[in-house]
């Protein structure tokens, strides 16, 4: 009786070490406006143009004891793109960019994370962009973690990507230098 009890003990123990360890799910905080995809251009090499995303969802896993476990899926409406200039979006919307008739959605799977141990590492995914998916590997560090004031649990992350639009299949010459795209990110999680 008493190693049926001290068995039943230790397998109730480990089993709240394996709970404790497990990755947690995080749905991305996009009604409370905690998260943004972000962009930057440059204008002619004069300047940058600045705009965003403003519809996406998402969610993430997070282990602390295990991030190398981390995990990320985002899908964007494409149509939601906002420069702050109604014409040029409407550019933008256009065919001769993100056509989002045609390509309605962006998407974003990771594949894989490997953290630097000091809170940021490398998050490696496919990114799919008018229908043509690249792997991206963006530079990624956490943010904080931690009670919210509503009863629940947060954690963030910001990221950094560097893209180049005609790998995605975007042929429009804006001149050499905007050959590229800097995205910048930054996610709130909500923990589930």
């Amino acid at each position: 009786m008493k190693k049926l009890l001290l068995a039943s003990l230790l397998s109730t123990a480990l089993m709240g070490v394996s709970a404790n360890s497990q990755a947690e799910d995080y749905v991305i905080d996009i009604d409370g406006q905690h998260a943004f995809i972000q962009f930057k251009v440059s204008h002619l090499g004069y300047s940058y143009l600045l705009g965003e995303f403003t519809e996406f969802e998402g969610s993430f896993s997070f282990d602390e004891s295990n991030p190398s476990a981390a995990s990320v899926e985002v899908t964007i409406d494409t149509a939601s793109l906002d420069s702050n200039h109604a014409e040029r979006d409407k550019h933008l919307r256009s065919d001769d960019f993100f056509a989002v008739e045609d390509y309605p959605q962006a998407s974003f799977v990771s594949t894989s994370y490997a953290p630097n141990g000091d809170g940021s590492g490398i998050l490696t995914g496919d990114l799919t962009l008018r229908g043509v998916t690249q792997s991206i590997a963006i530079d990624v560090t956490e943010v904080g973690a931690g009670a919210d004031p509503w009863g629940g649990f947060r954690r963030g992350f910001e990221g950094m990507v560097t893209l180049t639009p005609a790998e995605f299949g975007f042929d429009y010459d804006l001149g050499p230098a905007a050959e590229t795209v800097d995205m910048y990110l930054s996610i709130e999680g909500i923990r589930q």
